[in-house]
């Protein structure tokens, strides 16, 4: 009886993420009524708050799972760019980080993680899913000082300038006038300022 209700929560869980998904990023957050959002789920108001709390911890989880798609996308990417050499790890950091800014034109990840992710949940530093980055970030960095590809400076201090340096380059291509033109520059600025690390 447990089992078959655990399961029943967790479909509602994931039809309220997609119907919220949905919705944020074809009228954005604020634009997306609460009752709306059920209605495609097909559930009720108190399905949301039991789920979520309210309209925002349910934003929250789909950024999360947002968030962690692009994690695991800039992963790929960048595991491709290795190809298994260790030499390579230098060209899968930049790849990683690289990919991460180009998702920025995603117009699903520019409007509800880069956009309206930040006006609602605050400093998306502080995302638990960006604390996941930010471990694979760390690996990555932990090799290239150990395999003296990147100069030897302190793990943790590079990893979080990295990666704050890939956010910043993402909100900022979301939020621009004209994110195309300013994605070559970010791309361009984050490689250069990861080249100073390099050995």
């Amino acid at each position: 009886m447990a089992g078959k209700r655990l399961e029943k929560m967790e479909e509602n869980r994931a039809k309220l993420i997609a119907a919220a998904r949905k919705a944020f990023a074809e009228k954005g957050y604020a634009n997306a009524p609460m009752d709306d959002l059920t209605a495609e789920a097909g559930l009720t108001r108190g399905a949301l708050y039991h789920n979520f709390g309210d309209k925002r911890g349910l934003l929250a989880a789909v950024v999360d799972q947002l968030d962690g798609e692009m994690a695991a996308r800039a992963r790929e990417i960048a595991e491709k760019k290795a190809g298994g050499d260790e030499g390579d790890i230098w060209q899968a950091l930049l790849a990683e980080g690289a990919a991460y800014i180009e998702m920025a034109l995603d117009p699903e990840i520019q409007r509800i993680v880069l956009l309206d992710g930040p006006a609602v949940l605050g400093d998306p530093s502080q995302w638990p899913s960006q604390n996941s980055c930010l471990a694979e970030t760390r690996k990555g960095v932990r090799s290239l000082v150990e395999n003296g590809i990147m100069k030897p400076v302190d793990i943790e201090a590079a990893s979080r300038l990295l990666n704050g340096a890939a956010l910043n380059a993402a909100l900022w291509v979301a939020a621009s006038d004209n994110p195309a033109e300013v994605l070559p520059k970010a791309v361009e600025a984050f490689a250069m300022m990861a080249g100073g690390l390099k050995a």
